[in-house]
């Protein structure tokens, strides 16, 4: 087995210099990241779930200060830090029906009594809370005995009644890693295969001789045209090349390859090219909370002019992307400013640079930032591997993915960064 921290420390590295980039680039790495985490921890006999959330938890502080920008690596810690909670909540909710079972055979004589009450959902619901607490139910659940806190009755069988329970503690540690893991290789999964899932909604969207614009380079985007021109639709794709790193440029030779008819226009024409469109369809870098979208730069401006001419804009984006923070949050970072030399020439810059002090201060500064954020309002619809939904409605398919109690995980990482 590789060492943990070896890899650990690789993927930091790759982080803090870019060498990883992409939502789904690192959503995946991660997620294998934190597998290899999970399958050699040493897990005690109790509170098994708590030593998993604390291992995830150290090496996930750890990841998200390293590049806060790529927010799919914190939406991948606390996905997995749910992963734990519910598996646990499974197997703590099918432990305690098992004992509530036992009990009723052995008092089945005795109508009256009624001392393993059936557990109601607010009592599932505070077993999950034990994975934070001790292991005892006792102080969770009022009169509903636990495994570990039932008493022992004196008999000759209380030795191998002992041994027994201590095996069932040592098999439900590894049946919750087994659990664990095997949910987070579905999640992998998942990640890898968010462009089918996607794509294969394209034909409900995308109608004939309709004519679409998009903005730089996604694989889901393409993907998603590219089903729908299998699908025997014919419409015309406007490409506007994404300056200054021009991905469009890349989108549309592949677009064409792949058969698609394509027009290539520069950023600046996207208002003047805008009347003749039905929808624009883009990727995303992350949703966040409020259904407001982290995207490549200039999308802004394509939303702003799709809502002056009343076109739909849609916006694809894997689960992965589906970010808990909102835009507002301190620790959620924007913005990363890119190279100058993506803008102009290094050659070109010490031209501007004024040589009649010493430190030869630049009366030419370049900035070149790597996002824009468009609000919910000029968003028509998202597009996720879960199907169609508004941009009022994130927020409670985001509920779905994440704890409430895992937010904290990104709070720590950056007051301690």
């Amino acid at each position: 087995m590789p060492d943990t921290q070896a890899l650990v420390n690789d993927f930091l590295n790759k982080l803090k210099k870019r060498k990883i980039e992409g939502s789904q680039a690192t959503a995946k790495q991660t997620a294998e990241l934190l597998r290899s985490v999970i399958s050699q921890t040493r897990v005690p006999y109790t509170n098994q779930a708590g030593a998993l959330i604390d291992s995830v938890k150290a090496v996930g502080e750890r990841l998200i200060a390293a590049n806060p920008v790529e927010l799919a690596v914190g939406n991948i810690v606390r996905r997995v830090l749910q992963i734990i909670r519910e598996e646990d909540l499974s197997l703590t909710t099918a432990a305690m029906a098992g004992l509530n079972l036992s009990a009723v055979s052995d008092d089945e004589d005795d109508s009256g009594r009624n001392d393993h009450p059936v557990l109601s959902a607010a009592a599932v619901a505070a077993a999950s809370r034990s994975t934070l607490r001790p292991p005892s139910l006792r102080t969770l659940i009022e009169d509903v005995p636990d495994s570990t806190a039932i008493p022992h009755t004196s008999s000759s069988g209380g030795d191998s009644e002992g041994k027994s329970k201590s095996a069932d503690k040592s098999s439900r540690s590894r049946k919750l890693k087994h659990d664990v893991i095997e949910a987070v290789n579905e999640l992998i999964q998942d990640i890898s295969t968010c462009h089918e899932q996607i794509a294969e909604q394209a034909v409900e969207h995308i109608h004939q001789n309709e004519v679409i614009l998009t903005l730089g380079s996604s694989r889901t985007v393409l993907e998603f045209l590219c089903a729908a021109k299998e699908k025997k639709r014919s419409f015309r794709v406007f490409v506007a090349e994404g300056a200054p790193r021009y991905q469009g440029h890349l989108l549309a030779k592949e677009l064409v390859t792949r058969g698609l008819q394509t027009t290539l226009i520069t950023d600046s024409a996207v208002f003047a090219m805008i009347s003749r469109v039905n929808m624009v369809i883009v990727g995303a870098h992350a949703v966040m909370a409020n259904g407001g979208v982290i995207a490549p730069v200039g999308l802004n401006m394509v939303a702003l002019a799709a809502q002056k001419h009343a076109v739909p804009f849609v916006v694809l984006a894997g689960s992965h992307k589906l970010c808990p923070l909102y835009p507002h949050n301190p620790e959620v970072l924007l913005n990363e400013l890119r190279s100058p030399s993506e803008l102009l020439d290094f050659g070109e810059f010490s031209d501007c640079l004024d040589f009649g002090n010493e430190i030869g201060a630049p009366l030419l500064h370049v900035v070149n930032p790597a996002f824009d954020y468009v609000p919910p309002k000029l968003v028509s619809l998202f597009i996720t591997d879960t199907g169609g939904h508004n941009p009022s409605y994130m927020y409670r398919l985001i509920a779905d993915y994440y704890s409430a109690d895992d937010l904290v995980v990104q709070r720590r990482s950056t007051s301690g960064n």
